[in-house]
Parts: structure tokens; sequence; C-alpha cells
């Protein structure tokens, strides 16, 4: 498809993907393939384990059921189109599927943002607060922060796609990336992109460093109350709490640091598909694997699940 004057007038992308050597390609498919298969049955087992397993019914498994979910919806924003495109010559998506695609993916980034912010509040309370956990993190103040991190990241995911897909596309459709992201698609643009770019650096700013702030506030009074336990053991439990959130901050929030906070040049545009390939893939597969390896009550969970092997007793009241 040739440039366009106006993006009235664009009706389909083109996709360059991770790469153009055609040879790569079947390989790169069957990688990200097995990839997307693993990060589906890892965090789709991590949310029915939590729903089958009365123990895990509490705050903190109630925003792990709510971030597995975020990632299961993540990975399937983009993958299927990438992994389509990897096998076919056309590799187009539609102009209404572009914006979709960029939609949903600010908008789960930036509800996942505030998921980690809640999990961190919720360790906080747990550590800090022992004897008013129940009311401080009660059912409804739990869904309150669950909603409040929907709504906010779909609100602001949405005015993000309408400033960029209001610009105007003429110098080329070709996206130098393997899905519709705003960085690409400001360079393609010839309109005036002051708004657009200004507006993406403050929402990431302000995004990254609210929710982060959270976080670390929260993890340095976790630090000082752990610092005043005197047994050992007492101290070990309390880090292990916290253990397996801080490392999925520490990789989301790594990668997101370097994708967004910059502007948007042609050598960074190379190095974000690199990095988005950490947060798109690496970070949603990890996730489930983070939480159960390093969580005694996850491995005790699941192992009364295998016991109780609900598939014979769901087959055995069927008969």
């Amino acid at each position: 498809m040739s440039s366009q004057n106006d993006s009235s007038r664009v009706t389909e992308f083109i996709l360059l993907g991770l790469t153009d050597r055609p040879e790569l390609q079947p390989v790169l498919f069957v990688i990200f393939l097995a990839i997307y298969i693993l990060t589906q049955l890892g965090n789709i087992g991590m949310i029915v384990l939590i729903r089958l397993e009365p123990r895990l019914h509490t705050p903190m498994y109630f925003f792990l059921t709510n971030l597995a979910f975020v990632d299961v919806c993540y990975s399937s924003n983009a993958t299927p189109q990438m992994l389509a495109n990897l096998l076919s010559e056309r590799k187009t998506i539609s102009f209404a599927g572009c914006f979709v695609q960029c939609y949903i993916f600010i908008a789960l980034l930036l509800t996942e943002y505030y998921m980690l912010a809640a999990m961190a509040y919720d360790r906080y309370v747990a550590i800090c607060s022992p004897l008013h956990y129940s009311v401080k993190m009660s059912r409804r103040v739990c869904i309150c922060l669950v909603t409040f991190s929907y709504v906010y990241g779909f609100s602001d995911g949405l005015l993000q796609s309408i400033l960029t897909f209001r610009l105007s596309f003429c110098r080329s459709n070709v996206i130098n990336h393997f899905y519709c992201a705003d960085p690409p698609l400001i360079k393609l643009s010839c309109s005036d992109t002051y708004v657009k770019e200004h507006a993406m650096f403050i929402s990431a700013g302000f995004n990254l460093s609210n929710s982060l702030a959270i976080i670390l506030i929260s993890y340095a009074f976790i630090l000082a109350a752990i610092l005043r336990i005197h047994s050992a053991e007492g101290r070990r439990k309390a880090f292990s709490t916290c253990g397996s959130h801080m490392m999925a901050v520490t990789l989301f929030y790594g990668t997101l640091f370097c994708m967004y906070v910059r502007p948007p040049t042609e050598k960074t545009l190379e190095e974000s598909k690199i990095i988005a390939v950490f947060y798109t893939f690496v970070s949603p597969v990890l996730n489930p694997l983070i939480y159960s390896l390093r969580n005694r009550d996850v491995k005790t969970a699941l192992r009364n699940v295998l016991r109780k092997n609900p598939l014979k007793n769901m087959a055995s009241n069927i008969s």
C-alpha cells in the first residue's frame, strides 16, 4: 500500500515484525507459540487453582487472580496477530484493528501498574498492621482497588489511543514493530505530534512514578517492620511473602522504564522491539512460575487439588 495523504484514507497498516529474514520466521513462530501456550496454561491454571482451593480465598490471591487474568488478555492482544504474520507474506492489520490493539495494550499495561501497586499495599497491611488486616483489606476494599485499576487503565488507554489515531499518516503505512504501538505510529505521522508525544510522556511518567511510588513506600514500611522482628524465622517468613511480588515488579517495571521514558527515534524503535518481547511474552509467562515456585501456599494448594482429583469427582457427579 502506498503512502497516504491523511488518516481517513488509511485502511490498513503493514507490521514489519521482529525480523525481515524469512528463514528465521518459522523458528520464531514455534518459539513464540510455545511461550504463548505456556502463558495461557500457567495463568489460567493459576486462576482455576485459586478458585478451587478455599485456603487461597484471601485478598492477596484475589489480586493475583486479577493479575493472571490481565496477563492472559495482555498476551492474547498482540500474539495471535504476530504469529499469523510470521507465516504470512501479507503482514497487515486493518486501521480499526490497529486502533483496538493499541488501545487494549495501553489499557492493560496501565491496569497492571495499579494491580501491582494494590498487591504491594496488601502486603504492607498484612505485615505492618496484621491485627487490622481483615478490616483494612475487606472484600469491598479489594473490589474497589481492582475496579479502580481497570476503570483508570481503560479510560486513560482510550484517551491515549484517540490522540494517536487522530494523527495524519502520510509518510508510510509500514509500522516498524510486531504490534501497533505508540512510538512507531508517531514516527509515521506527518501532522503535529507535539500534543500526542507530551500526553504519552506525561501519562507514562505519571503512572510509572505513581504506581512505583506506592510500591516503594509500601516496601519501605515493610522493610522497617521486618527489621524490628527479632527472630530469624519470623524475618524469613515475612520476606518470603514479598519476594515473589518484588521479582515480578522488578521484571515488569525495569523493561517499561527502558521502553517509554524516552523520545521515539529510529534507534530506540529497534531497541523497543526487543524490550517489548520481555514485557509482552517473558513477564506474563514468568509471573505464574514466580508466584507458584516461590510460594508454599500455592504449592500446598496444588497438591491438595491434585489429591482430590477434581476431574474424577466431576465424572462421578455426572454419572
